[in-house]
């Protein structure tokens, strides 16, 4: 993403931000083992999702399109399956968005947390 990358620590996890010059910004939730379990973005247009959301593209993908067959027109992406769950909207410079790995979630750490 080419961009300033800010680390906060918490309890049970790590959070590092990376603004892009873009605008768009991305928060990575990373567990004390590395793992990444979360990512949640902000910004004028959505982010590379498969930079975003790498081995878990292709579901997203898939669900995405299926989503997309069943509901024609603009609306919110909402994916909510057992191995991946995705939330993403908005309007013209104005999109955000988070996905997280429920089963990678750290313990005391809820869904709510990733912002």
């Amino acid at each position: 993403m080419q961009g300033v990358l800010r680390s906060t620590e918490a309890a049970a996890y790590t959070v590092h931000e990376i603004n892009a010059p873009t605008g768009i910004i991305v928060r990575e939730y990373v567990s004390a083992s590395g793992k990444v379990f979360g990512v949640a973005w902000q910004g004028p247009w959505p982010p590379d999702m498969r930079q975003v959301l790498a081995n878990y593209f292709d579901t997203y993908r898939q669900a995405s399109q299926a989503q997309a067959n069943s509901h024609p027109g603009r609306r919110p992406v909402v994916i909510d399956q057992p191995d991946l769950v995705v939330q993403s909207g908005g309007h013209m410079r104005s999109f955000i968005g988070r996905a997280y790995v429920p089963a990678l979630l750290p313990a005391g750490v809820t869904a709510e947390t990733i912002q």
